[in-house]
């Protein structure tokens, strides 16, 4: 940030018109992100690759049968066995689920499974649009009525709808439960941080007003722009723009701080802190910006859309933290650091505190440091094979008991798979019968349950149900079986559909945006790390730290969900997640440390301005590491294994790269490769000025 840019921001009477400013946006975003909850989109098409064949079913599909009907499947129990009085109870609650008014279609005929002790009735119910948020109370409404006069037999809600129910309880309240979490740590974190009963209100507030503007933008382009915002990414958005924003503010107020020290007037401080800590920041808000837009290369419209959600999150924190909270920060002078004021000349606390002493001890032996922490970070890695991101079944993506899930494991233990989940073939009405006898004959599939409905606008319908759990690997084997087969029938133009294929092309999609987003994101960090530092080595260097601390954050993650947590998988998007989560994220702390290293590296040489730059930034970035880990531990909170996963891995890969790897492993290497790191600029040809611990003054 240019000097005199900065001078505006800090001026004595320009700061005023931005307090005046963020109130107005803060009364006009108000009411609007409120309503952000009402543009989101979770039905199923917007969480799906939107060119996968099992997508273009839904779409035909949408001609036989409303997208918004999801079959209920009613699960009755006894151990004993199915007594005449049981089966005389299921056909009377068929009747009471036949005048349902959400029924749409029919219900089915009790089905008794084989060994005589479960039954099941399936209800297509009609549940309108964003019906997920009331899928409970219709859940609730059939497991009342199947339980009344049931006898002792067990009664369970499963099926899709109970899929859903369980989901829309699981969701319930997220918005408001995570915002609370969240904080509660930010502000915790930020009291131990500055020891000032005060000081903490300032970044809270910047944080609030940032996530309201944001929301209140998210919430016109979702309505007016066709921007696609969920539940999933709605969450994120708070969590994300209280760590990052609350991070922006941590580095300014440290180096505010610091300029008070040195400048009578708080006005200057602020000037010389925005123009000093100013480019950083603008640097790694560009970075995770277009690290999240890298997103919108993917093929999964869940993640797709996150990438502009999370982007604007991070670009409207940013115009707070650097307008807002500097003129806050200004107006209320030296006492809002109150009992620890900064005063002009006093001594300042980085230069003999804690990371100088580490920087001191790294600095005795820094090839050794860097060799040995390199390999005990790679040896971690090792544990992404036990990770298993191949997605979560049902019965893995809850954590805790649900209703629905019991109800698979139900007709599993009696050998029947939930008669609500078919598998859905379309294709050409005039191939009909032989895509009916394709289906009849795949393996894997009950031919009894084979029906082919009337075709419908030139589409042939057929659908079967699968003789394994839909959420197998078997049930994906007799996926791609089907597939085989109905492809190769000519002319037909078949496509398989149904819960399973969603499942087994989200997989597949998965793979595919992580292998191609990866890379994008790794040439955008290593682009803007080269035109920031002015250097090719260093970019280099710190992108491969980055690598190797997402690799032992993901290994040690999986070891941990499997051995300690007992979760054994992870969704398919998890890996894409946590990588470009700790990559935009965590390269912020090798530009905040680098930045400060290169500036003092005009005046000391490269190998002291390592030692430097790490006593005056090692405290603010743990600081900053410690609020970030600690908002996105807030996701691990939720009855969601998914966001469980996300929030550790998250929150541990941070704090493994503020407290390791950006301050140990990179000071390390500075050290070490000393200015040639700066290559091919000028200050690779300084010559570096030799290091003694007692040597370190902060300039």
């Amino acid at each position: 940030m240019t000097r005199s840019v900065a001078g505006l921001i800090a001026g004595r009477w320009v700061k005023y018109v931005f307090v005046v400013f963020w109130l107005a946006v803060v009364v006009v975003a108000a009411p609007l992100s409120q309503k952000l909850s009402d543009a989101e989109k979770n039905d199923t098409k917007s969480w799906l690759p939107g060119g996968a064949e099992s997508v273009q079913v839904l779409t035909v599909q949408a001609g036989f049968t409303s997208p918004d009907t999801l079959p209920a499947v009613v699960v009755y129990e006894r151990p004993a066995g199915l007594t005449d009085a049981d089966k005389g109870k299921l056909a009377d609650d068929a009747k009471a689920f036949a005048a349902l008014p959400e029924l749409d279609g029919k219900v089915s005929e009790p089905r008794v499974t084989a060994d005589g002790k479960a039954a099941q009735l399936v209800v297509p119910l009609n549940i309108g649009k964003d019906g997920w948020k009331k899928a409970g109370d219709i859940a609730d409404r059939l497991r009342a009525t199947a339980e009344s006069g049931a006898g002792g037999m067990a009664v369970h809600i499963t099926g899709p709808l109970g899929n859903a129910a369980d989901s829309g309880k699981a969701f319930a309240g997220i918005d408001t439960n995570l915002l609370a979490s969240t904080v509660v740590v930010v502000v915790v974190i930020l009291l131990v941080t500055y020891r000032s009963p005060i000081l903490w209100l300032l970044p809270v507030v910047s944080s609030g007003v940032a996530l309201l503007a944001a929301q209140a933008v998210i919430y016109l382009l979702a309505r007016h722009a066709g921007l696609v915002v969920n539940a999933q990414s709605a969450g994120i958005l708070t969590v994300l723009v209280f760590g990052a924003g609350t991070d922006y503010a941590l580095l300014l107020i440290a180096r505010y701080r610091e300029e008070l020290r040195r400048h009578e007037d708080r006005h200057e401080a602020m000037t010389e802190a925005l123009h000093r800590a100013g480019p950083a920041i603008v640097a790694s808000a560009a970075t995770v910006v277009l690290g999240m837009l890298c997103l919108t290369f993917a093929d999964t419209n869940a993640t797709k859309g996150l990438g502009p959600v999370a982007a604007i999150g991070i670009a409207v924190g940013l115009a707070v933290m650097l307008t807002l909270l500097p003129v806050l920060l200004t107006i209320c002078g030296r006492w809002i650091f109150w009992p620890l004021r900064p005063k002009v000349g006093s001594p300042e606390p980085t230069t003999t505190g804690l990371w100088a002493r580490i920087g001191a001890r790294i600095g005795r032996r820094p090839r050794s440091v860097w060799l040995v922490t390199a390999a005990i970070l790679a040896l971690a890695t090792v544990g992404v094979v036990q990770l298993g991101a191949t997605g979560l079944t049902n019965k893995e993506s809850f954590r805790g008991t649900q209703d629905s899930v019991v109800g698979e494991e139900v007709l599993a233990r009696h050998g029947a798979a939930a008669a609500g989940t078919p598998v859905v073939v379309i294709g050409a009405a005039a191939k009909s019968g032989e895509i009916e006898s394709a289906v009849a004959a795949t393996e894997g599939l009950d031919p009894r349950t084979v029906l082919a409905v009337p075709p419908i606008g030139g589409h042939a319908y057929v659908t079967a149900f699968l003789t394994s759990q839909p959420d197998s690997d078997a049930a994906n084997a007799t996926i791609d079986r089907l597939r085989d087969r109905v492809h190769a029938i000519p002319g037909a133009e078949a496509k398989v559909g149904g819960t399973t294929a969603i499942n087994l092309d989200v997989q597949r999609a998965a793979a595919r945006d992580r292998n191609l987003i990866i890379p994008i994101v790794l040439a955008v960090v290593l682009l803007i790390l080269v035109l920031l530092l002015r250097s090719i080595v260093a970019p280099l260097v710190l992108i491969a730290t980055v690598v190797l601390s997402f690799g032992a954050a993901l290994g040690i993650s999986a070891l941990v969900f499997r051995h300690v947590f007992g979760y054994h998988g992870a969704d398919t998007s998890f890996p894409l997640y946590v990588f470009v989560f700790l990559v935009a994220l965590g390269i912020d702390y090798n530009i905040f440390l680098m930045t400060r290293v290169r500036e003092e590296s005009a005046k000391h040489g490269t190998r002291r301005a390592a030692l430097v730059g790490l006593a005056a930034t090692g405290g603010v970035i743990t600081s900053a590491g410690l609020v970030l880990a600690g908002t996105f531990a807030v996701l691990a909170t939720l009855p969601l294994t998914a966001f469980a996963e996300i929030g550790f891995a998250v929150a541990f890969g941070v704090l493994l790269d503020t407290i390791i790897v950006r301050s140990v492993l990179v000071t390390a290497l500075n050290l070490d490769v000393g200015r040639h790191m700066w290559w091919p600029s000028a200050l690779s040809k300084a010559a570096d000025q030799p290091v003694e611990a007692q040597e370190l003054v902060h300039s």
